[in-house]
Parts: C-alpha cells; structure tokens; sequence
C-alpha cells in the first residue's frame, strides 16, 4: 500500500515534469555527475524536481530562468544529498536569491585588538543562517565540471554546516563518525594551509587558499574539491577525504577514476 508521503511525493512529481531531452541536456552540462549508476541519476532527477518544488528561486533584473537553467541548479544542489537518506537537510532557509554576477556585500570584522573594521566585499555567493542562499548567476554556470569549482555546492555546504549552530565547520555527523576524529583532521589540514600561506602568502596551494580563511570555509572549499576535484583533494590532504567521505556517503574519486580509465578525454583533462 502507498503511504501518504509517497503518495505526495508522486504527485508533486507529476505536476512537474521533466522530459529524457531536458534532463539529459541538463546532464551534458554537468559532466561531474558523469559516473554514476543509473539509480542514482534517476534519484538526483526526481530530488531535483522536488527541491524545485520546495525552495523560491527568486531571478534578479539579467537573469533568465528556463526549466533547464533551473534543474542544472537543482541538480548541482542535491548532488551532495545523495545517499543521505531522505531527512530535511536544506531546512532553514526556502529562497535562493540569483544575482547577475558578483555582489557587493557588507563585511565587519573585529580583530585581535578590539578594533572593528567595516567594508564592502565582493562576493559570488552567501548564505545566512536562517536566511536565504544568494548566487551570482555565472558562478553557477562556471560550476559543475571536475575544475575544483563549485559555487553551489560551497554555498550549501554552509547550509549544512549550519543544521547545529553557526557554521564553524562541524556539521551534523553521523552516528558512525566521530567527532573528535573530524575535528582531529580538519583542524591538522587547516592549520598546514594557514602555516603555509602564513610563510608565503604567494604560495601556489594545492587547494583554494580561501580555505584558510576560517573553519566554515574550510569545510566548504573542501566540500567543492570532493565533488569537483577529488583527485586533488585526496592528493593534498587524504585524511580530510576520508572524512568528507564518510559525512557525504559517496566516492566522486572512484567515479573520476572510473572514466579517466575509460576515456581518453578525461585521461587527456585530468
């Protein structure tokens, strides 16, 4: 017999259809997604439905807003939820705010002698606890690829990071994973980027060095490296894999792998 959630989640399915042509020109777009098993493009298609269904995508003045424009979002969106079972992870905030391109954004920082400096950051995406997810449109469009870039699976990342508390890099863990060992290997990474950058502010890093700026971001860049270079993340710092591994319940290396070995493009790309 059909419960009433599957039942609504039938028919919130139906009201919004998404036809094989559209899906898989959205699947073109997105060649990190390239890999995985045919239950999972068909879970990531009907959560991106969903998702769609749930959260406002409000399009600034320059922003035009097709069906394929707004599943190429959703999809990158859910990417991380994957194989996390089916409770509300994106609780917390119901808009996702498009700009044109970056943004100038307030910033207000206290330093170490008390003094608090104010100033205007430009920035492709912010997200707010208990507010909206805000995006610079092209950001999404550049993401989605294995070029360690992705705007909205960092900006979701805080979102998560966010499900107990400020974000600081610590989000919701597993009843399998430790605490202390997340804290363990994060904390070690983080603090070989800052010794580094701290030593050569210049100096080419393996990952993002806005990775250094504090836990949070850490975490996020991270997150987007998982996802979008996980060959380069697990070649700099194992350890932290291993853990966003364990958190995101999936392999995007053994996924990158698989097609460097069966394609020569890729081969020839990474």
């Amino acid at each position: 017999m059909w419960s009433l959630s599957a039942w609504r989640r039938k028919r919130r399915l139906a009201k919004h259809p998404v036809s094989d042509q559209t899906w898989q020109q959205v699947r073109q777009q997105l060649p990190f997604l390239d890999g995985i098993s045919a239950a999972e493009d068909q879970w990531l298609r009907e959560a991106s439905v969903l998702f769609l269904d749930d959260k406002h995508l409000t399009a600034l003045p320059g922003v035009e807003l097709h069906q394929e424009q707004r599943l190429l979002l959703a999809a990158q969106a859910q990417l991380p939820l994957l194989h996390l079972g089916d409770l509300n992870w994106y609780q917390g905030f119901h808009e996702i705010i498009l700009y044109p391109d970056d943004f100038l954004s307030p910033q207000r920082h206290r330093d170490a002698s008390g003094i608090e400096h104010e100033w205007d950051g430009e920035h492709s995406g912010e997200a707010w606890q208990q507010g909206p997810v805000i995006l610079a449109w092209p950001g999404v469009l550049a993401s989605g690829g294995w070029e360690a870039y992705n705007l909205v699976i960092h900006e979701l990342a805080h979102k998560l990071d966010m499900l107990n508390g400020d974000a600081n890099g610590l989000p919701p863990l597993h009843s399998d994973m430790r605490v202390s060992d997340w804290a363990q290997v994060m904390q070690s990474a983080y603090d070989d980027l800052n010794r580094q950058l701290d030593h050569d502010p210049d100096v080419e890093t393996a990952i993002d060095p806005y990775a250094a700026e504090n836990p949070a971001e850490f975490f996020a860049v991270t997150s987007e490296y998982f996802f979008s270079a996980p060959d380069l993340l697990v070649a700099a710092y194992p350890k932290v894999y291993e853990q966003l591994q364990l958190f995101y319940r999936q392999n995007p290396l053994a996924r990158l792998q698989q097609l460097q070995a069966h394609d020569p493009v890729y081969q020839a790309q990474h």
